[in-house]
């Protein structure tokens, strides 16, 4: 009989914190603070000191979140960041929203991340940041991107949207850039009950623009200092991401071990290439990616087993005709195109079971096993 396993299953999280939510929503219908508000404070206040930052900004998702770090870090129209084509479109649409150039550098065949030592050759005069993305939870190579960012007067937005969590050489995930967003979109290892983002720093010129920026230029109700945005993070993901928080790193510690049996299960199918650790990283395993060359059947085939797989990402992004106007062609990333043809993501959340997990391998094997 075949299982039905999700991708993602959010229902098992949920059940866990449902009763203190309730409890907690008392406080803000009370209260009416629906936007902003106490509860988010507490939440900032919280997911700083985890992040080991100074301050953090709640906001409206974690594409705001990004394009508000870079707005307040002055990207203007024509500028270059630097940035990599296999991540979510938000990566780079927060360069455009402000103004800015995407351009795309090739990444490395193992971990995934940008190439720090492509980084150089992709600089010009107008370049004015990096934005590393550590990407499925685990951290970019941060110490020769930051060397890099000092020597040529660049600065560093992280990507963090999919590494809550994560470490490298044992600092988290968004303390090492000038600024780092965040998503909380539901799926996330820290994921709110609807869209949530954040921008962490340890700068305060940063933190006070962001801030300003995200509630329309203001300070002062129906003062404006500048022309802003409705970017702005609900009392009520405040308190959800607030109750979460407490259990994220138990969760990712759930998520690693799930990561673990499916090495064990999967360790000897030779046609199968599965994520690695690299030695600075904790990894979070947001998505746990393998590869393979026939991604396209072994999907079908696990889909008609009732096992959520899907593709992360399909496409990318240098080679789609969002961008046609930056005039990549084939070839120009040859790493990226490479994975990019040959990744597939299996179910993993802090709910999966052992069972499920080796039912999901077993189909894996089966499925190789039909093609000999």
């Amino acid at each position: 009989m075949n299982m039905n396993i999700p991708l993602v299953d959010l229902r098992w999280q949920t059940d866990l914190i449902k009763k203190d939510f309730l409890k907690e929503i008392g406080g803000i219908l009370d209260s009416s603070a629906f936007i902003l508000g106490p509860k988010v404070k507490e939440f900032e206040k919280h997911f700083a000191e985890y992040c080991g930052t100074k301050y953090c900004a709640g906001i409206s998702s974690g594409t705001d979140a990004l394009i508000l770090a870079l707005r307040a870090a002055g990207i203007e129209y024509g500028d270059e960041i630097i940035t990599v084509s296999n991540t979510f479109i938000a990566t780079s649409a927060s360069i455009s929203a402000c103004g800015g150039k995407p351009v795309f550098v090739d990444i490395e065949e193992d971990s995934y991340n940008i190439n720090p030592s492509l980084i150089s050759r992709a600089i010009t005069a107008k370049t004015k940041a990096i934005m590393p993305v550590h990407l499925y939870g685990q951290c970019a190579d941060m110490t020769p991107i930051m060397k890099l960012a000092k020597n040529y007067g660049l600065f560093v937005i992280e990507d963090a949207c999919q590494a809550h969590g994560a470490e490298y050489t044992g600092k988290r995930s968004g303390s090492f850039g000038m600024g780092a967003a965040f998503s909380f979109y539901p799926g996330k290892n820290l994921g709110a009950w609807g869209e949530g983002g954040a921008v962490v720093t340890n700068d305060q010129k940063i933190f006070d623009e962001v801030t300003v920026l995200r509630d329309h230029g203001s300070r002062e109700k129906y003062i404006h200092l500048k022309e802003g945005f409705n970017m702005r993070l609900h009392g009520i993901q405040g308190a959800v991401l607030d109750l979460k928080l407490k259990m994220l790193d138990e969760w990712n510690a759930l998520r690693r071990t799930a990561a673990g049996i499916y090495k064990r299960e999967l360790s000897n199918v030779n046609e199968l290439i599965l994520p690695i650790e690299k030695p600075y990283a904790k990894h979070v395993y947001h998505l746990f990616v393998i590869r393979v060359k026939d991604r396209e059947s072994l999907q079908k085939f696990l889909l008609d087993k009732g096992i959520g797989a899907g593709f992360h990402y399909k496409y990318p992004l240098h080679l789609q005709e969002a961008y046609a106007y930056l005039g990549y062609k084939e070839g120009d990333l040859p790493i990226t195109e490479k994975i990019m043809k040959e990744i597939i993501s299996l179910p993993i959340y802090p709910g999966i079971t052992e069972e499920q997990i080796i039912y999901i391998c077993k189909a894996v094997k089966e499925f190789f096993a039909g093609k000999k």
